[in-house]
């Protein structure tokens, strides 16, 4: 299954500090027993979460972990977190997330179904499974280059590489 956290700041300034505190953050969740890969993403599609975080996890069940309930969340990031973009949402659909190269770009699409006129994409739809459900399904796919614009996609580009489990 696939988690993916979606935020950004209401200030800012402090970017540069949330960065590092992400990368830390990351490095703690990869030692949750569940939790076997992570990738942090940003974009400046508009109307879209800037900050995107996609984990490989093995199911539900390690959101109800004692020792995943005492590292998770933002912290003391909570109240610079900006209400509009905060998402947290469990899907069906891959085993694994894919690992997207620095060189590469992670797409990302939200429908209540499956869009045909987004077929040349080759997006993968996720169905949403648990956690906010704010949206049905994602659509993702891995590109080498961005597509040209259109509403309701999202381009991300990898700020960190892909880490995993027992090597972050």
């Amino acid at each position: 299954m696939i988690f993916m956290s979606q935020s950004g700041l209401t200030d800012n300034r402090r970017a540069a500090d949330w960065d590092l505190w992400y990368m830390e953050h990351i490095r703690i969740m990869l030692t949750v027993p569940g939790i076997s890969s992570a990738q942090r993403f940003m974009t400046d599609s508009p109307d879209h979460s800037p900050s995107l975080a996609m984990y490989t996890i093995a199911g539900a069940g390690v959101f109800e972990d004692p020792y995943y309930r005492s590292v998770r969340g933002l912290g003391e990031w909570l109240p610079l977190v900006d209400r509009r973009y905060y998402q947290r949402n469990l899907f069906s659909g891959l085993d694994r997330a894919p690992a997207v190269a620095s060189t590469a770009y992670l797409l990302v699409a939200d429908r209540p179904r499956e869009d045909a006129a987004l077929a040349e994409l080759g997006l993968t739809w996720l169905v949403c499974a648990g956690i906010d459900r704010s949206t049905a399904l994602r659509g993702i796919a891995v590109v080498d280059a961005p597509p040209r614009p259109r509403g309701g996609v999202a381009v991300y580009r990898p700020v960190t590489k892909p880490m995993h489990a027992g090597n972050a």
